[in-house]
């Protein structure tokens, strides 16, 4: 048996020449599944995702997933693509295993809580107040240069880790500090800071962009201090669901963030097209 991809509509391009475009996945011409690919909308024409691929139940566990996989790649291929991105839900076992035989790397995931109504009380002595302007300029530049070297360090070449650094801080701030919905603070200890919050309120939910605690006060459990306070800062925001991203092999923080009940909700991995 023969496991094909067909075009169920037109190469889709957009006007700044990102491509889209469904296929069926077949076995002999009938039809057992979906596939959707497309340029990537952050890292640009030379990145593909997989944004979806479904096998009809009938047809699952028999290699029609890994063979639909595969042909995607030699699309992207022809597309003058570098490398490959999917998203893969966390209760996507199958999917998992699949990407992770097929070489796909693991970047990073995404995870979630659910809050309560309560916020969590900080340990005696900390606090939290919003960061001044004179915090935020040198904070947000030295973050820039890390998050850039986060996806360098994971596969993205330095121009299109910087493209996108550029691009998310363009669109995410664009009134720096001011920036709607958007909550940076500091954390003090015994009216020492010991570390920096950045809360973003997105929908109905509330995002974790950035949380770190100052090198001199690092094993302390201010790390954990600054999640309540993130917690805090969502549940009066009215949001019951506080969400954050960990890239792969940060060990201390994926425990830190367990131990408080965040569960993965999605891992995003990659593969370079050779």
């Amino acid at each position: 048996m023969t496991t094909t991809l067909r075009p169920t509509e037109p190469l889709q391009r957009a006007a700044d020449g990102a491509l889209s475009r469904h296929y069926q996945v077949c076995v002999n011409s009938r039809p057992v599944g979906a596939i959707h690919l497309s340029t990537h909308p952050a890292f640009g024409p030379t990145v593909a995702q997989i944004q979806d691929l479904r096998i009809e139940e009938p047809d699952r566990r028999r290699g029609r997933g890994t063979v639909a996989a595969l042909a995607a790649e030699e699309v992207a291929r022809g597309w003058g693509c570098k490398r490959l991105e999917i998203r893969v839900p966390a209760d996507a076992e199958t999917a998992l295993r699949l990407a992770t035989a097929l070489g796909y790397v693991h970047r990073n995931r995404g995870m979630e809580k659910q809050l309560g109504t309560t916020a969590p009380e900080l340990p005696e002595g900390s606090r939290g107040r919003p960061m001044t302007e004179a915090e935020f300029e040198p904070w947000n530049e030295r973050g820039l240069a890390e998050y850039a070297q986060d996806w360098i360090d994971r596969g993205v070449p330095e121009d299109e880790a910087w493209a996108k650094v550029k691009r998310d801080n363009a669109e995410g701030l664009p009134q720096g500090r001011a920036t709607e919905n958007m909550l940076f603070s500091v954390l003090e200890h015994e009216g020492i800071r010991v570390g920096i919050l950045w809360v973003a309120l997105i929908g109905d939910k509330a995002f974790v962009f950035d949380v770190e605690t100052d090198e001199a006060f690092r094993g302390q459990g201010h790390g954990r201090s600054l999640m309540l306070l993130a917690e805090g800062q969502a549940i009066a925001a009215g949001r019951r669901v506080l969400g954050l991203n960990v890239f792969a092999g940060n060990t201390p923080a994926e425990r830190l963030y367990e131990s408080l009940g965040y569960e993965p909700v999605g891992y995003s991995l990659y593969k370079s097209l050779l």
